[in-house]
């Protein structure tokens, strides 16, 4: 029997959903899937980024629940501190915090203008300003981060950044955003992630399809 379930949304769309499986994934723990479906109401509030707050990815173990995607990387590094969500450098640490952090909160023209969407494909898509402003943003802090620790990963080893970033690598190939030789090269390195592959190989299969993410904005 498996230590911990992990409460979900869809694959193909749920981005929080991605950060919570892929820091599960990177800390070793054993766990089961709990899938809830797009249509189920909180469910599409959520991925449409209407509910007032975010209950999705939602961990439980040890009969505790933690829904926070913040807070499971810090529980997760915290029961498994081997695992290396965390740099070694205290330095490194509060950094990845901060760049962790900054995708926690940030970024809402992107988010809105830009949905996560694994299966679909938008050639010569023209972000608006404000989601532009937050791409450029998004290409500082990884460039700042590779330059520090010379790659491949944000800080040199994969850690809770690199997961809270993965679904951004998927909006710019969904999108279409081009990206300069560095971070294109930090792109591939997630995409080739295998935790990352297994994902986008089942959000590939599933069926289900929410209109709203299937439009271009």
């Amino acid at each position: 029997m498996a230590e911990a379930k992990l409460i979900i949304a869809s694959k193909n769309y749920g981005s929080w959903s991605l950060r919570g499986w892929l820091l599960a994934k990177m800390a070793g723990l054993d766990f089961t899937e709990e899938i809830i479906p797009p249509d189920d109401p909180m469910m599409r509030a959520e991925l449409l980024l209407l509910a007032p707050s975010y209950l999705i990815p939602c961990l439980v173990h040890n009969g505790l629940r933690i829904w926070d995607t913040l807070a499971i990387a810090e529980y997760l590094n915290e029961i498994r501190p081997k695992a290396g969500l965390l740099p070694k450098d205290r330095a490194d640490r509060a950094r990845c915090r901060s760049v962790s952090g900054e995708m926690h909160q940030g970024f809402s023209a992107m988010r809105s203008s830009m949905p996560m969407n694994i299966r679909a494909r938008h050639p010569g898509y023209v972000p608006h300003t404000g989601a532009r402003a937050d791409i450029e943003r998004i290409f500082t802090i990884w460039r700042d981060c590779l330059e520090k620790s010379k790659g491949p990963y944000l800080f040199g080893e994969l850690t809770m950044a690199d997961a809270m970033y993965a679904p951004v690598v998927t909006r710019f190939v969904t999108w279409d955003v081009k990206l300069d030789p560095a971070c294109g090269a930090y792109a591939r390195h997630i995409l080739d992630w295998p935790a990352m592959a297994e994902w986008i190989a089942a959000a590939r299969k599933e069926p289900e399809e929410v209109p709203e993410f299937e439009a271009e904005f």
